[in-house]
């Protein structure tokens, strides 16, 4: 914690704060029917995008998954044009045409929320790859999540990534369920780090509520990943307050799932660290909750307020291969 500033500290508590509104702003917008298509929500697991990204700058490049709010957020996306996206808004991020599963800012490094489980890999390893011909310091984040770990994108994406040692940090998001199947049902390993193993790669487990925790494992991987010494696997292991999908209602948790979540929120965590320690005041924290949900609200009031596409630009940006 030392050697995270104030106004870095500040940063992350207000990207964590913003991915927290935005996703209880987009269940209720959903519930509503005022947001197309299916939405995935990041509740729960703040600590690990914006612990994560608070060591990149725009250059360096994420691929993320279908549940990718929290991504774009701690990556730097506008807000307006993400909400303006999930409306179907000419304005968003994709002028309206991705919706949530897939924003992207190129600009920003985010390369795209995704919605092939376990597409993220070999994009990653392409973005690498790029990093590493033209010698740029570039890293790029591939987030995924522990359903992805076993899919075979992502065992041949770590497996390359290393024999070509490229500067790519794999992040598994590991919330205990593959939709409603709990890891020990769909994993061998008792730790989907272990697997680094196989990879000849660094590998950590890490609690991923913890975005202390988080940061100073990203921060070794990143750092080791600009040196040109190769990959790193983590395993964040965090929950979710929401299900898969909007929709479902979560009636695999049981009891002492929920209790354990409450106990483990990341915000509050990271709330109950920083003001223990004198490293900010509740007064200081709460002012910054408060700019963000009005952030929030106004990017809402601006996707009500804005257009759809002309239907004149209904085939723009479709493409078709034969």
């Amino acid at each position: 914690m030392a050697e995270i500033t104030k106004d870095k500290l500040f940063w992350i508590y207000v990207r964590m704060e913003l991915i927290r509104e935005f996703e209880n702003r987009a269940a209720e917008l959903f519930a509503e029917g005022m947001v197309p298509g299916f939405v995935h929500l990041y509740a729960g697991e703040e600590a690990i995008a914006v612990g994560v990204c608070a060591h990149l700058t725009d250059k360096d490049y994420i691929t993320s998954t279908h549940r990718g709010h929290g991504h774009c957020i701690a990556k730097g996306v506008d807000i307006n044009s993400m909400m303006c996206e999930l409306f179907g808004k000419k304005n968003g991020a994709c002028n309206g045409k991705g919706g949530s599963m897939h924003i992207a800012d190129i600009d920003k490094g985010m390369l795209g929320a995704n919605g092939i489980v376990g597409a993220g890999g070999p994009l990653a390893c392409g973005a690498g790859l790029t990093a590493k011909i033209k010698g740029t310091d570039q890293v790029t984040i591939c987030f995924f999540g522990d359903g992805a770990a076993e899919q075979g994108t992502m065992h041949e994406s770590m497996n390359l990534a290393s024999i070509w040692k490229l500067p790519v940090v794999f992040v598994c998001e590991n919330n205990g369920y593959a939709q409603t199947t709990p890891l020990c049902y769909h994993c061998a390993a008792e730790d989907v780090a272990d697997r680094s193993t196989a990879y000849n790669m660094p590998g950590f487990a890490v609690d991923g509520t913890d975005l202390f925790a988080v940061h100073e494992a990203a921060g070794e991987a990143i750092a080791r990943a600009r040196r040109g010494e190769g990959p790193t696997l983590i395993e964040c292991k965090a929950f979710r307050y929401y299900g898969h999908f909007e929709g479902d209602n979560l009636s695999y948790y049981t009891d002492e799932e929920r209790a354990d979540q409450k106990a483990r929120d990341p915000i509050d965590k990271f709330i109950a660290r920083v003001t223990e320690r004198n490293l900010a005041t509740k007064a200081e924290l709460e002012e910054i909750s408060t700019r963000a949900k009005k952030v929030i609200a106004d990017a809402i009031e601006l996707a009500r307020e804005s257009p759809y596409p002309e239907l004149t630009q209904v085939m723009t940006d479709v493409y078709v291969s034969y």
